[in-house]
């Protein structure tokens, strides 16, 4: 829809946003590419800090935008001079704690070294603003069954423990972009802080005659552009 350096040129805050945050090599835009199925929408690269602006994708269905997910600039390491490191960290800021309709956030974090520093710095000063958190363990592939769901309780541990004074749940779940595992998970949060109804699996596929049970309306969404750098929409 519009990428803009600065919180001041993004668009009008009428319809709901979804930020999604991280560090800059937790694999934040595979998770972006597999949840909306496109290849290359955020460009993912093996060179982290390569989002440098807040870049915003429009959710359409029937000709009406839903809502908005929000591709933010990683933190932590970026091959950038200071000085840009600041101005990222100052209008991080400046949208996370002020942007009137953002609805909750995603934050994506390596299941191999989940919530670091920067990461907990991220939740303990985002929760004040008293909005949903869902936490996105990605590269769960890297991980064995069993690592895996001891990493998923020891993240989910972590935020019973933080989160009580936030006033909102705290929710997590394991995600792999290679392997397409946790999409529908994260799929169903995001029709939720947008205000729609998860679908009966059961009645969909009555109704759609297809193979897409449990999809939601903005999963059945068509889509409307292709790549990265397009002019039409992209969802």
């Amino acid at each position: 829809m519009q990428s803009a350096a600065k919180v001041a040129q993004l668009p009008r805050p009428n319809v709901p946003e979804i930020a999604i945050a991280g560090r800059s090599n937790a694999g934040k835009s595979t998770a972006l590419n597999v949840i909306c199925e496109r290849r290359r929408m955020a460009f993912a690269s093996k060179t982290p800090g390569r989002t440098r602006l807040i870049n915003l994708f429009s959710l359409n269905w029937q000709n009406r935008e839903l809502g908005r997910l929000v591709d933010l600039p990683g933190y932590g390491y970026a091959a950038v001079d200071a000085g840009t490191l600041r101005a990222w960290q100052h209008e991080l800021s400046r949208y996370l704690a002020a942007r009137q309709n953002l609805s909750g956030l995603i934050l994506v974090t390596d299941i191999r070294h989940a919530l670091g520093p920067l990461d907990r710095q991220m939740l303990a000063w985002f929760g004040q603003r008293q909005r949903p958190v869902h936490l996105l363990l990605t590269k769960a592939d890297k991980l064995n069954r069993a690592d895996q769901q001891r990493a998923l309780a020891k993240a989910e541990a972590a935020m019973a423990a933080a989160a009580p004074g936030w006033g909102q749940p705290v929710t997590v779940s394991l995600f792999s972009g290679l392997k397409r595992m946790g999409r529908d998970e994260i799929l169903d949060r995001i029709s939720l802080w947008l205000g729609l109804e998860a679908s009966d699996p059961e009645e969909e596929q009555k109704k759609a005659g297809s193979n897409a049970a449990g999809d939601n309306a903005f999963v059945k969404a068509p889509a409307q552009g292709g790549e990265a750098g397009d002019m039409t929409p992209v969802v």
